[in-house]
């Protein structure tokens, strides 16, 4: 398997709103407003791009039992702060709408999460993009039930966060037919490499148990910054995951046990680069990636622990300061959307006013992720001031990524409530649930589309249809919610005609409003996302591949990845 650095890729360019005022921007939102009001907007569907992989947006479920750290907070809490996808004002609003039920009854922003809760919420999953280079079956052994994969950097092993159908687990199951598949171990989603993978319960716990007994032997292959030491180097500092949201991990003394093999391959003086033999002898998350960072030669990059935004010039190299610091700050929008947010109110903020004259207002309740608390919420040890910063960069730099999208994210407000026909069946009782098993619409329809194995196709001119378009309107209720929490009449899900003409009334035309309206899409038309840039493919995965694997049923291995070859150049822009 190999990923190459395709030269001469343009650059990612910015939605073209960016640079105009806000003025102008609202004139833009409401052009697209009149665009789905007063005509049949066809559902949004992914552009063909070459070297990715896409699948149309679809309406999933998610559910949960809570979570400890959950326990006797107001939902809109929980949901603001394990979650960073929307805006805050947009998490309000859809709870509003009543998209999240608990115990199977609508629930609202203020709604207590308790012990035994179950935790059901509706969302339009905008799935991202993952490289199109395929998984490769490099062995499967029908007698001894597993297989042997080669799994390209960008694909989760397993579903999270926005990760659903491209996904290892859904790729082997739903598109190469493998009637059920046991993941005893996993790669970070921007690694590469082998894995081994039962077919069976049974060939899972023995090679579960050989992962705990450290009797697997793992060898990994790197490019790091600078020139290695040509002896060999181990490392042997404890880790820790000081942020859920972003999966950072440091090195830290009340971290876990963790210990690093090195052994140069080669240096490249070209590059400035070296590749680097891997040997894990744990299994922490991130291992090898922090290891490195310590050691002064992140992988070349990465682009978490090898980023100077983030780190700055040090890289993090010897580690970061741990002294613990209660200083936070309230986010803040980037300098080209300041003056959109104090124009029309910040969608990070559920009251007016920006940063500290907030705190100042008397009788004003502040959630932790409008002051900034909400960093270190999950954290098992008090934060430093540097890992704050630290934290606080890596979540402005992936907002950059997306071009800024939470702070874009105000189409909503001149929408009626999110509500479209989001019907679930009743769970099973708790003890009759499978484990893996998620909850199911009523509407067939949604389920089809959720179920659906049929991505974009990326190599074709032709685009594919969305496989839903919900045309009815109904609240997202079931069986065991009351009568008397559901609106007799839904409200409209968009603008009336008259609302749009009064509001285009009190507005000057804008330049060529007939080619704005005309231009793609800037936010999807059914959940009101903003929409975001493709990633450039050859910053799906990191220089970082599993190569080799020693177990009781034998050694497997690939071939070495293409970014290994001596000399090699990519884009480093």
């Amino acid at each position: 398997m190999s990923q190459t650095g395709t030269k001469n890729r343009p650059s990612r360019v910015h939605l073209p709103h960016i640079s105009l005022s806000s003025k102008q921007q609202f004139q833009r939102n409401i052009l697209s407003f009149i665009r789905y009001t007063m005509t049949d907007a066809a559902p949004y569907n992914p552009q063909p791009a070459p070297g990715l992989k896409k699948v149309p947006p679809y309406w999933y479920p998610y559910t949960t039992m809570a979570k400890e750290r959950w326990l006797g907070r107001e939902l809109l809490e929980v949901v603001s702060t394990e979650f960073r996808d929307r805006s805050m004002e947009y998490y309000r609003y859809a709870l509003e709408s009543g998209v999240t039920t608990i115990n199977g009854r609508i629930a609202r922003p203020d709604t207590i999460i308790l012990n035994g809760d179950c935790i059901q919420n509706v969302v339009h999953r905008h799935e991202p993009p993952v490289t199109s280079t395929p998984v490769r079956i490099i062995l499967h052994d029908v007698e001894r039930e597993f297989i042997v994969v080669d799994k390209p950097g960008s694909i989760p092993v397993h579903a999270s966060g926005r990760y659903f159908r491209n996904t290892l687990v859904e790729i082997l199951e739903k598109e190469m037919g493998f009637k059920k598949v046991y993941t005893v171990n996993r790669l970070d989603r921007l690694t590469s490499g082998l894995m081994i993978i039962p077919l069976t319960a049974e060939r899972a716990r023995q090679l579960t148990s050989e992962f705990m007994a450290s009797t697997i032997r793992k060898e990994y292959v790197a490019r790091c910054k600078g020139e290695f030491p040509i002896e060999e180097v181990i490392c042997e500092e404890p880790l820790l995951t000081v942020d859920r949201q972003m999966g950072l991990n440091i090195v830290h003394p009340e971290g876990k046990p963790a210990k690093t093999v090195f052994n140069r391959i080669r240096y490249d003086p070209n590059t400035n680069t070296s590749v680097v033999r891997c040997e894990p002898l744990t299994g922490r998350s991130h291992q090898i990636r922090v290891h490195l960072q310590f050691l002064g030669h992140p992988i070349a990059n990465d682009p978490v622990y090898s980023e100077t935004k983030i780190w700055g010039p040090n890289l993090g190299k010897g580690g970061i300061d741990i002294v613990p610091s209660d200083e936070r700050s309230a986010p803040a929008p980037p300098p080209h959307l300041q003056s959109h947010t104090e124009t029309v109110g910040s969608p990070e903020s559920l009251t007016k006013g920006i940063g500290e004259q907030r705190q100042s207002e008397p009788g004003t309740k502040l959630l932790p992720r409008e002051t900034g608390q909400d960093i270190g919420m999950g954290s098992p040890v008090p934060l430093s001031s540097e890992a704050v910063d630290v934290i606080t960069r890596l979540r402005n730099m992936k907002d950059e990524d997306e071009d800024w999208s939470r702070w874009r994210d105000v189409v909503f407000r001149a929408k009626g409530k999110l509500m479209p026909n989001l019907a679930l069946k009743p769970q099973p009782p708790s003890n009759q649930r499978k484990r893996g098993n998620y909850a199911r619409f009523v509407d067939e329809k949604l389920n089809r589309a959720m179920d659906s194995s049929v991505p974009i196709d990326y190599t074709s001119p032709n685009s594919v249809s969305s496989p839903i378009a919900p045309s009815t309107v109904a609240t997202p209720s079931d069986a065991s919610t009351p009568e008397s929490e559901i609106p007799s009449t839904p409200p409209p899900v968009q603008l009336s005609e008259d609302e749009v003409l009064q509001k285009i009334a009190t507005m000057e035309p804008q330049a060529e409003s007939t080619a704005v309206v005309q231009s793609d899409n800037l936010y999807c038309p059914e959940c009101y996302l903003p929409l975001h840039p493709d990633p450039r493919p050859e910053r799906l995965y990191i220089f970082l591949h599993a190569k080799r694997y020693t177990t009781s049923l034998g050694s497997f291995e690939t071939d070495m990845p293409e970014w290994a070859a001596e000399g090699w150049t990519w884009d480093r822009s």
